[in-house]
C-alpha cells in the first residue's frame, strides 16, 4: 500500500503549533488594500487557531487522523 499523500495546498497554509493546535492566517490582505482601515489590516497581520468546526478536516488533508 502506498504512503498517504498530504494536500500540497493545506501543506502551504497550515502549521501546527508546539501543543498541537492548527495555525492559520487571515485572508482578505492581498489585494485591495486602499480601502481598508490601518487598523483592520493590522488585525488581518496576526495569525490565529483554526476553528474546532474545522479541525477535524483540515487534520485529514495534514494527514494527521
Amino acid at each position: 500500500m502506498p504512503k498517504m499523500k498530504t494536500k500540497s495546498s493545506a501543506k502551504k497554509r497550515f502549521k501546527l503549533t508546539g501543543t498541537g493546535k492548527i495555525k492559520r492566517k487571515h485572508a482578505f490582505k492581498s489585494h485591495i488594500l486602499t480601502k481598508k482601515s490601518k487598523k483592520r489590516k493590522l488585525a488581518l497581520t496576526h495569525s490565529t487557531l483554526v476553528h474546532d468546526a474545522d479541525k477535524s478536516n483540515v487534520k485529514l488533508m495534514l494527514r494527521l487522523k
